[in-house]
Parts: C-alpha cells; sequence; structure tokens
C-alpha cells in the first residue's frame, strides 16, 4: 500500500516494519517525530529517556538481550550519547541497533550546525542517509540487516527537510527478528585487553562494509549518455542537484556516507569531464574524493554554512541568477517570542530588574534574551548553565571582585538531562551560587514531550515522577524555594533574598506552560482607555497579546488582544494607574 508521508513518519514505519521492539530516544527537533510516531505501534515498546547517552545505552542492552531496538536524536544529541557510541563500535551488538540522528542545517532550532558524518568516521561506524521519505523507510530496514550481518551498530542520518518533507512511501508487513544472549565478556565488556582484541575486527567490519558500498546499489550512478560534467552527492542535496542538472548531467548519489565507495568513486570520476561535489555543510565526501586524487569541486564553489537550494546551485554552478516573482505585499517579520501567558515572562521580568547576568540553557525560555526582556547572556549546550555558574562565580571570588546579581536558569527537562551533575558540583565544591530551575512541567521546546518530572511516559500514561525539591535537597541543597512567576512581587522577593545569602540555593519558578492543554486559563484581560496614560509599562514584558494603537482619536494607547491573552495578569501588575483589568 502506498501512503503519503514525513520523512521521520516513515523511519518510524521502518522500525515496525523491520521488527524493532524497543526504542528509547531524548526528543530533540528535527528527530522528535521519529519516536513519537514509533509509540503509535503497539508492537513496540517506546519511552523517553533523561538524555541521549542513556537511551543509547539502554537500546544496547535491548540488543544485547536479544531484541532490535533503536534510539532517536537531533545532531547535538550525539555529542552526548558519543561515550557510549565509539565503544559499541567495539563491542558490536547482539539483536540489531540503529541509532537515527538528525542534523540541522541552517539551524532552525539548533545551536550549531555540526555534521554528524564526523561522529560516524570517528566511531567507524556505518552511516546510511536517505534522501525522501521512501528510502528513510528502506534504508532504516535495510540499517538492521547490515547491523545484524556486520556486527555493528547503525547511523541512519535524516536532516531537517528529509525529516519534515513528504513524500510516498510503500508499506509492507513486520518482520520480527529476535535472538538469544549469549554470555560472552570478551565481545562486551570493554576492559583494555579485550578491547584491544576488538579494535582489528572494527577495521575489517569497515574495509567489507566498503565493499558492500562498491556493489550492493545503497551507492547507484545514474548516468545521461554524453554528459560531460557529473554530480557526487547524497540527502536532499541529491534533490536539488536531480532537479536542477539531471536531465544533462550524470549524478552518483551515495546512500551509505561512511564508508565511501573507493572504486566507484573514482570511476564515475573517470566517466566525465569535470566533477561537483554537492554536500551540506563539511565537505568530507569532497576530501576524500580528494584523498584519492580525483579533481573535484566542491567548497570552492559552494559555502560550507547553511542550506542548499535548487536556485543556490543554479547560480553559483550555472552562474544563473534565479528570478522569482515580485510581490506587492511584503510578509512582516515576525521574531521568535515567549507565547502570551508564557510563565517564563514574568522570572526573566523579574531578573531583568535585578539586573542579573543570565548564564541560560536550551529550552524555550531561551526567548528571554530577546528583547525587550534581553535577559540571556549564555546560552552552550544542554545542562551549561549549572555547570558555569559555578566556574562563573568561582573566577569572581579568585579574582576577589566580591559577589555579583548571577544566575544560572534551566528548564525541567533539560536539568533532568543534564543539570543534575553540575549541580550537585556546585553542592560538592561549594560556590555561591543560585540556580533558577523553571519547571513548566512539560518538554516545551520540542512539543511538549513528558520527562522525568511530568508524571507520564510517553503514551501519557501515569509513570514514576521526580520530586524536584527532594532531589535537590538530596543532592545537596538545605535552600530550595518554590516561586509562582505570575506573582512579579514574590518573585523578585525570593530571587533578592537568595542572592544576598551566602549559600548555594536553588529557586524552583513552578507554573505549567500555557499551551498545555489541561491548563485552564483565566478570562483575557482587557485596558481601560480612559484609565491609560500611554506609559508603555506593559509593554516592558514583551506579550505579543499587548500592543499601543491609535485609539481613534489621535492618541496611541495599549491594546490587549482577547484571542492571545491568557489572562495571565502580569502586565496587570505593571500598570500604575489600574488600567489593565
Amino acid at each position: 500500500m502506498k501512503e503519503l508521508m514525513l520523512g521521520n513518519k516513515a523511519a518510524a514505519r521502518g522500525l515496525f516494519e523491520a521488527g524493532v521492539s524497543f526504542v528509547s530516544s531524548y526528543p530533540g527537533t528535527p528527530s522528535t517525530e521519529i519516536t513519537e510516531e514509533a509509540a503509535k505501534y503497539d508492537e513496540i515498546y517506546c519511552e523517553w529517556a533523561p538524555n541521549e547517552k542513556v537511551a543509547m545505552e539502554a537500546a544496547f542492552g535491548a540488543s544485547l538481550s536479544g531484541v532490535r531496538s533503536f534510539c532517536g536524536m537531533k545532531h547535538v544529541g550525539l555529542n552526548v550519547a558519543a561515550d557510549p557510541l565509539y565503544t559499541m563500535s567495539y563491542t558490536g551488538i547482539n539483536a540489531g541497533l540503529v541509532v537515527g540522528v538528525a542534523d540541522d542545517a541552517g539551524m532552525h532550532s539548533s545551536q550549531n550546525e555540526q555534521d554528524s558524518r564526523r561522529h560516524a568516521i570517528g566511531a567507524k561506524v556505518p552511516m546510511l542517509e536517505p534522501s525522501d521519505s521512501e528510502e528513510a523507510l528502506e534504508f532504516t530496514k535495510l540499517a538492521y540487516e547490515l547491523s545484524e550481518e556486520y556486527d555493528t551498530p547503525v547511523l541512519l542520518k535524516m536532516c531537517t527537510r528529509v525529516a519534515h518533507s513528504q513524500s510516498l512511501v510503500e508499506t509492507s508487513e513486520r518482520k520480527v527478528v529476535e535472538k538469544t544472549y549469549e554470555k560472552n565478556p570478551q565481545k562486551y565488556s570493554m576492559a583494555p585487553a579485550n578491547a584491544i582484541r576488538r579494535h582489528p575486527f572494527v577495521e575489517e567490519r569497515m574495509r567489507k562494509l566498503a565493499e558492500y558500498g562498491e556493489t550492493s546499489g545503497i551507492n547507484r550512478i545514474e548516468k545521461v549518455e554524453g554528459a560531460k560534467r557529473g554530480f557526487i552527492t547524497s540527502s536532499t542535496s541529491y534533490q536539488y542537484v536531480k532537479e536542477v542538472f539531471g536531465e544533462d548531467s550524470s549524478i552518483l548519489k551515495l546512500g551509505m556516507v561512511n564508508p565511501l565507495p573507493d572504486k566507484l568513486l573514482v570511476d564515475f570520476a573517470g566517466s566525465v569531464d569535470e566533477v561537483y561535489v554537492v554536500e551540506e555543510l563539511d565537505p568530507i565526501i569532497e576530501e576524500h574524493c580528494k584523498a584519492l586524487g580525483l579533481s573535484v569541486h566542491g567548497k570552492d564553489i559552494l559555502p560550507i554554512c547553511g542550506e542548499f537550494s535548487q536556485g543556490l546551485l543554479r547560480e553559483l554552478i550555472l552562474g544563473q541568477k534565479a528570478e522569482f516573482p515580485v510581490f506587492e505585499t511584503v510578509t512582516p517579520v515576525r521574531p521568535p517570542v515567549m507565547c502570551a501567558g508564557c510563565p517564563h515572562r514574568g522570572l526573566f521580568f523579574s531578573l531583568k530588574k535585578l539586573n542579573c547576568t543570565v548564564l541560560g540553557d536550551i529550552g524555550c525560555y531561551t526567548l528571554g534574551g530577546t528583547p525587550p526582556l534581553g535577559m540571556m547572556d549564555m546560552t552552550l549546550c544542554m545542562g551549561a548553565s549549572v555547570s558555569a555558574i559555578h566556574g562563573f562565580n568561582r573566577a569572581l571570588e579568585l579574582k576577589k571582585e566580591g559577589s555579583k546579581p548571577v544566575v544560572a536558569v534551566i528548564g525541567d527537562s533539560t536539568f533532568m538531562h543534564s543539570g543534575m551533575t553540575g549541580l550537585a558540583n556546585i553542592a560538592y565544591n561549594m560556590t555561591n551560587s543560585t540556580v533558577i530551575i523553571v519547571d513548566n512541567s512539560i518538554t516545551g521546546m520540542t512539543g511538549h514531550q513528558q520527562n522525568p518530572t511530568t508524571g507520564y511516559n510517553i503514551k501519557g500514561d501515569p509513570a514514576g515522577k521526580i520530586d524536584l525539591e527532594a532531589l535537590c535537597h538530596a543532592l545537596g541543597f538545605e535552600r530550595v524555594s518554590v516561586v509562582d512567576p505570575y506573582d512579579l512581587a514574590e518573585c523578585e522577593k525570593v530571587i533578592k533574598e537568595e542572592l544576598s545569602v551566602e549559600a548555594p540555593s536553588v529557586i524552583i519558578s513552578r507554573r505549567p506552560c500555557a499551551l498545555l492543554k489541561y491548563v485552564k486559563h483565566n478570562p483575557p484581560l482587557s485596558v481601560d482607555s480612559e484609565k491609560c496614560k500611554s506609559c508603555k509599562s506593559c509593554m516592558r514584558i514583551g506579550c505579543p497579546a499587548i500592543s499601543m494603537k491609535d485609539d481613534g482619536t489621535g492618541t496611541v494607547k495599549a491594546v490587549i488582544d482577547k484571542t492571545q491573552c491568557t489572562g495571565c495578569g502580569v502586565c496587570k501588575q505593571l500598570c500604575a494607574f489600574s488600567a489593565i483589568n
């Protein structure tokens, strides 16, 4: 049966058809939907893990026991899971194990633009790279066959455009493959003596996989007779090349991007007069071709940053400027902003009022750095806020500059992901640091996934729930406060108090995300235009529901959009003239 599917949904269908029984992932755009779609199959056990390292280790355990397993993550998540991945390459697997990783060229929702192919090369594991939904399904199934045949974890590399675009796929039935666990510490226990013996196996495995890539059809040549120009490409770049150059140029389309097929590359390059390597981000295929002695064009013409497009290739390779229709109306710029009623807004307003330095983290609360709040001085990676504030404050002590109003801000899901170890470091090494956990009762940034603090699992069923207050106390913190971020006076009071005390402290800013379905909002507020003095104090919180408009008399007054307002009351607390009710 044929069906139109998103790339991520097609990959999930591939998991189902491959007989996968166990999935553990951490949500991260653009990979999240693979696990969410897999969870819709009752035959597959799915879970959200606290972080990607845990997810990969859990998937390894499931593979070891004898069932096909999967873990999914975005590109930066693979950094977190790199520790087990690099050693899993040595141990190999029992039942098939596939790791789905989704890159984000263009940084639509990411803090960097790294290329996951580097991890495949470093870990010495095969990587398959689909270019559409059909291949996402088929390559997922193939990945399990390769995993078991070559005794290796396999990386399945998606990207934003493949993950979130749709194309036709043909579905088939599920086939379950299960194996028996057999004790084999020489293979699975990577003490140095065992690891030394496994390394030659890894090298031989990669040699055999390279041979597979030469003849299996996973890498294919689309030859155009008489063509003088050839393209070596993969993933979504293949689609752009096919559309622009497919009629008069030959194409070597790579489906396995690690290891690369040396003979196929050399033979293809010899069949045309000039070769272009079209790959987003790093010049990995290009560098490999040059190491083989091939003369190719690549990053000498094409950019190393950002996404490609048909128009970009046409312009940079053919010199043809793409012409687009000119529209009379211009779409207004809509910068990212926290939602109306977002519980984080009141907290960041209080931090701004107290002129705090804010070391931030990864989550929707990162938007606290946008105007007019502008209260995010640093964002590095998951959990870094808690670790960084310790180093920041200790350095102030070393420089004898005295204390400053510095706080770390981290979300509840991010705290569970990688904030706990940083908090333990503060307690253990005793810096006077204040950490604020913004607990909105959900993993907000990636689309409302559950996490260990919510009390529900991936299917929404009751699950174990971690008590943040008890956890912080157990990690060595005596001072743990809870505030409602809608209460500006209380927020300011507690933050000032904790910053003034010479002791480590945690503030939990707790209020559910305004977009959660079960959250009941107050009636929307309105502005009494007669009382409004046009002072714009209410605009200081940056709520998208509030704007300044002409009241019909030529005077600009504050106006609240009732379709957006959640009645949180934060703006009401800022109005000195009682104009908002």
